[in-house]
């Protein structure tokens, strides 16, 4: 098992960046997939960013791709999301998940969940 505990959401202008981070607790950090998903009030929780275990390989939706990075840390148990170019439309709970094939755009088919961090673009 895996406990994910996501950090770094805030307040933030459009066109403006933030960090996000996801710390994980276990030893098996580094044989997980890691995902980015977020989710907005009355909408479904959207897929935003995936990496492979060894952060080899990273995925994206044309949604975000070009402004948003994924990258892990396995000796630090973190998986980090660097947003750039925020716009009002990225305002959401972003949640950190485990376990998926890093291109699974489905939050069915990840395992573990954090709690989520907010994130608000203001215009």
């Amino acid at each position: 098992q895996v406990q994910l505990v996501e950090s770094g959401g805030g307040l933030v202008q459009a066109g403006g960046s933030l960090r996000l981070s996801c710390a994980a607790s276990g030893r098996t950090f580094s044989s997980y997939n890691m995902g980015w998903f977020r989710q907005a009030p009355g909408k479904e929780r959207e897929f935003v960013a995936g990496i492979g275990w060894s952060g080899g390989s990273t995925y994206y939706p044309d949604s975000v791709k070009g402004r948003f990075t994924i990258s892990r840390d396995n000796a630090k148990n973190t998986v980090y999301l660097q947003m750039n170019s925020l716009k009002p439309e990225d305002t959401a709970v972003y949640y950190c998940a485990a376990g998926g094939r890093y291109y699974n755009e489905v939050p069915k088919g990840w395992n573990y969940w954090g709690q989520g961090t907010q994130v608000t673009v203001s215009s």
